[in-house]
């Protein structure tokens, strides 16, 4: 498996498989109603220097799998750390190591950054359990429950 960075040229193919995962994590996945593509595209443009996606490729160049970081600020990570926000998988390729990859170059790329962590909020329902123990056996621990309110 081959672990590459892909940039905004390459926007169409990570929305394709950021849709893809919505799809799957089904009412997890609400607030996301209508894909808003110009907009996205527009502030992802704006923010090339705070959000980073890596896809992990087969020996034919197909993708495996995707991850999105990005950048934030917070005090108590002294400073600049890491949000994994979309990780997805093909069905096909779990239980391969495919995550673990994605989650070793995620890791490596925040170092590089200088962050003082990365942080992931995985689905609380139970049939997002693999999921959580994924995290976990990554080295993820728990850092609380995270609430939202939508604007």
């Amino acid at each position: 498996m081959k672990i590459e960075q892909l940039t905004l040229r390459d926007s169409d193919l990570i929305l394709e498989k950021v849709l893809n995962l919505l799809i799957e994590l089904g009412e997890e996945s609400d607030d996301l109603g209508e894909l808003q593509k110009d907009k996205v595209l527009n502030e992802w443009k704006n923010s090339e220097n705070r959000f980073f996606v890596f896809a992990a490729k087969d020996e034919n160049g197909e993708i495996q799998g995707i991850l999105t970081l990005a950048e934030s600020f917070a005090i108590y990570a002294n400073g600049a750390y890491g949000i994994l926000n979309e990780m997805l998988v093909i069905p096909a390729a779990r239980s391969k190591g495919v995550g673990a990859e994605l989650i070793e170059a995620a890791v490596a790329f925040g170092r590089e950054r200088g962050w003082s962590r990365i942080d992931v909020t995985a689905p609380e329902s139970e049939r997002w359990l693999r999921s959580k123990q994924f995290y976990e056996k990554q080295g993820f621990t728990f850092a609380g429950p995270k609430l939202k309110i939508q604007l």
